[in-house]
């Protein structure tokens, strides 16, 4: 019978940023090919530990130390041989030269894979035994691109020549710079704006050429304004044109400089520098666009504080957060950020948690009752616990830190944020496809535009410019930032609504879901039994009842035993409760005790068919019945020979769980479903409560996976649950969601969808922001489409290169102004 063993992943690969990072990929598959082990896998972590890594082997084959042994050796060879570096493009640094970087540096010797993400974060993995990170450095700063730091500084060539190398890398698995930058920005001659003031100059250049025209100036004069308008127009796209010559691509740029070249040859100069001002334009307004929607998640990485008040030795000083140890007592003081994951220990204040869960009320946070008595802060209530980036109220709280920053809750998201940024949906790879097919039809057509002088009754020049005028028409410009600008902005408006989505194919996923199931206990309902009816039998009061009850069960620790509890104290206002002695636990059934020398059985009706003494009224059992049909658990008490009544007891809907339902059906799930181990009369009832479609009761964890497998197939469907008991069901849907993931390191990792708030009304907000951002993708694809397909057959007819640049700049900005739409979505 095969065992498992479980090893620390930091300790297997010590400077692995993430569970998720190809080397740990490569250890498992590198394990599971040594005779012995039949699989190796991650398993996520709570509460910020160690993600471990668990190993299933065959005992009779290899020994538990030689398994440690060998994961150790493995993981230290793929720790020696693989690195990693990761950048940003600096902002005002044209990021879109971010996809030819990456593109040229996967063809330096030693690079396994060059990623850039569309908001422009370049990651690089390379192969220790072939290069290292200063090769790399040295080849990025041959394509005018220089590290600093943890960004990548795209160096003017006006400029380049005055560069002096400054700053390494630090060594390690994940080598990004550490500080800040010294010397001078090299943007341009005007920094950051550089390319806009171009713009705006080529456009002013234009606009002088054209009043000078009309004035009877020598023509030489417009002329050279015209000329100007190239320069500056066209300074940054053949840089782009040349970096994307050298990888063996033709994109956008190659054939709009093309066209400007034609334009110029065939004399209409004009119409040339009017396109290069356009598409320059274009472009810096396209960098502003795409920049606003990164800076939307990059946002969250700046809610916590640099610095934190701690407390050490009995003295109070202020540490940047990084220095923050697990178990340091931080003081925060009112209205400020929280500045690290931890529990209340002193004081009381209401804290808004909005910017990481994305609720709209403050939650009152108070101290916990006994210190010495905390285990495991992840069983703590939301009172007593706080996150960072959130934002204290009135009062001054101080807390006992449970992870490190670097750890947080907070900056876990950002991590996985940051990973779903470089997730393409499918539709960005259809698109992808689709272009790699239509440059080059584009360019065929073009061709045969230029002969058609041939058969047509016109000369080269007119024939040339139609073809100028068709290749500018047929630029994809908007169809390549139609998808991609529309992610980003869902993406980024989940994160500050509370909802993490892990790239965009959840967030595409989400929006075509037609069902939802829902894990009963803990997500439709509260989690806990409360008492909900009291019946007692005829000549016995109420009080009684509850009394001789919560006499025996305050000796129970079962769940259903403190409900009553709970009830019968509050309901008797502080009377005190009759001594229950000799408890006995029958398993399965209920409890027996003595009261006053009497024997009391409270429990299951089955309790009173199989012990001795009177047997159950009919009445009561009726009674029972009747209440179990209504979905609640029953107790029966019986003192001595005397029958005092039953209590229903039933897991309380969670408030607003049937206000989300119907929102849900608003938004167009067609199907709600709930799944549950319970009874399936009690789930027949929740269901019928909450207004849902199905009740699927009496399931084992199996047994869930096979439901929704079964509803998959019937049509794309969500499982909600809590990311940790229900992990198997949700991977097996279309889109996985956990709720409460805030508080749970697994609930993150496992799901598509984490819901950061246990609040199950953020639901339809994230469902309904996906279904806007599939809207805006498919309006995108019609306006890019569209476009293309109206201006390819009117500048065949004889339109000009004037109102195709127009109209295909137009369309441009249009579906990137679109996508923006959705930083300001409000379900």
């Amino acid at each position: 019978m095969p065992a498992r063993t479980q090893l620390d992943l930091p300790i297997l690969l010590p400077d692995v940023p993430s569970a998720k990072d190809a080397c740990v990929e490569r250890l498992a598959s590198s394990l599971q090919r040594t005779e012995g082990i039949e699989h190796a896998h991650v398993v996520p972590a709570e509460n910020g530990e160690p993600d471990p890594f668990c190993i299933h082997y065959d005992p009779e084959t290899l020994s538990l130390p030689r398994i440690r042994r060998l994961a150790k050796s493995r993981g230290s060879e793929i720790a020696d041989r693989y690195g990693h570096l990761v950048w940003d493009i600096k902002e005002g640094s044209r990021p879109r030269r971010a996809w030819t970087i990456a593109k040229r540096l996967r063809r330096a010797d030693g690079v396994v894979e060059a990623a850039v993400s569309a908001a422009g974060r370049v990651r690089v993995e390379y192969d220790r035994f072939e290069t290292d990170g200063e090769k790399i450095r040295d080849a990025l700063l041959g394509m005018n691109v220089r590290p600093r730091g943890d960004v990548l500084d795209v160096i003017d060539p006006s400029t380049a020549a005055q560069e002096e190398e400054s700053g390494h890398e630090k060594s390690g698995h994940h080598e990004e710079g550490e500080g800040k930058a010294e010397g001078h920005d090299h943007e341009g001659v005007f920094g950051e704006k550089t390319e806009l003031i171009f713009s705006i100059l080529a456009g002013l250049c234009v606009a002088v050429g054209v009043g000078l025209s009309f004035t009877g100036v020598s023509a030489w004069i417009p002329w050279g304004f015209y000329v100007g308008g190239y320069v500056f127009g066209g300074y940054y796209t053949v840089q782009d044109v040349f970096d994307a010559v050298r990888v063996g691509d033709f994109e956008v740029d190659v054939l709009m400089l093309v066209a400007a070249a034609g334009a110029a040859a065939l004399g209409t100069w004009l119409e040339g520098a009017f396109l290069l001002f356009l598409f320059s334009l274009g472009h810096a307004l396209e960098h502003y666009a795409m920049g606003r929607a990164r800076r939307a998640i990059e946002s969250l990485a700046e809610l916590a504080p640099d610095r934190a008040l701690v407390r050490r030795n009995g003295e109070e000083q202020e540490v940047p957060v990084g220095e923050l140890a697990v178990g340091d007592t931080v003081v925060v003081k009112p209205n400020a950020s929280i500045p690290a994951d931890g529990f209340v220990t002193g004081g009381e204040s209401a804290v808004n948690q909005a910017p990481v869960t994305g609720e709209s009320v403050p939650v009152d946070k108070t101290p916990v009752d006994d210190l010495e008595a905390v285990g495991d802060p992840a069983d703590l209530g939301p009172a007593h616990r706080a996150y960072a980036g959130t934002i204290n109220g009135s009062g001054v709280l101080e807390m006992r830190v449970t992870k490190r920053a670097d750890e947080s809750t907070l900056s876990r998201v950002v991590q996985m944020v940051t990973e779903a940024e470089a997730e393409k949906s499918p539709t960005e790879r259809f698109t992808s496809r689709f272009e790699r097919i239509f440059v080059p039809s584009v360019l065929g057509l073009v061709v045969l535009l230029l002969f058609a002088w041939v058969p047509l009754d016109e000369t080269f020049a007119d024939s040339f410019y139609r073809a100028m005028a068709v290749l500018v028409a047929a630029s994809p410009c908007a169809l390549a930032l139609a998808t991609p600008s529309a992610v980003l902005s869902g993406i980024g408006r989940a994160g500050q609504g509370g909802v993490l989505v892990k790239g965009g194919g959840p967030l595409e996923r989400l929006g075509r879901l037609g069902a939802v199931a829902f894990d009963k206990t803990g997500t439709l309902t509260e989690g806990a039994p409360r008492v909900t009816d009291v019946r007692p039998c005829d000549g016995t009061a109420e009080g009684d009842l509850l009394r001789t009850a919560a006499a025996v069960e305050q000796r129970s620790d079962h769940p259903l035993a403190e409900a009553v509890v709970e009830y019968g104290t509050e309901k008797l206002k502080g009377q005190a409760l009759d001594d229950a002695h000799d408890l006995e636990s029958i398993t399965g059934r209920g409890v027996k005790a003595s009261i006053g020398g009497l024997p009391v059985h409270v429990g299951k009706k089955e309790l009173f068919d199989e012990v001795e003494g009177p047997p159950l009224p009919d009445e009561l059992r009726q009674t029972t019945e009747r209440l179990e049909s209504e979905g609640r658990t029953t107790v029966i008490v019986r003192r001595g020979g005397d029958y005092l009544g039953v209590i229903g007891l039933a897991d309380q809907p969670r408030e607003g769980a049937a206000d989300v339902i119907g929102r849900l059906r608003q938004i167009g799930i067609r199907r709600m479903v709930m799944i549950s181990g319970d009874h399936q009369r009690v789930v027949d009832a929740g269901a019928a409560e909450l207004g849902l479609d199905e009740a699927r009761g009496d399931l084992l964890p199996d047994d869930k996976v096979d439901a929704v497998r079964a509803l998959r197939e019937e049509e794309d469907v969500a499982m909600i649950g809590d990311g940790v008991n229900d992990a198997p069901a949700m991977a097996n849907a279309t889109v996985g969601i956990a709720m409460g993931a805030a508080g749970s390191d697994v609930a993150l990792e496992t799901a598509d969808v984490a819901l950061m708030a246990d609040d199950l009304s953020r639901l339809p907000f994230a469902l309904g922001l996906s279904r806007q951002t599939s809207r805006i993708i498919r309006q995108n694809l019609w306006i890019a489409l569209g476009t293309v397909a109206v201006l390819v057959p009117a500048t065949i007819a004889g339109l000009s290169i004037g109102p195709a640049v127009v109209l295909h700049e137009g369309s441009t900005l249009l579906v990137v102004g679109n996508a923006l739409r959705l930083l300001r979505y409000d379900a």
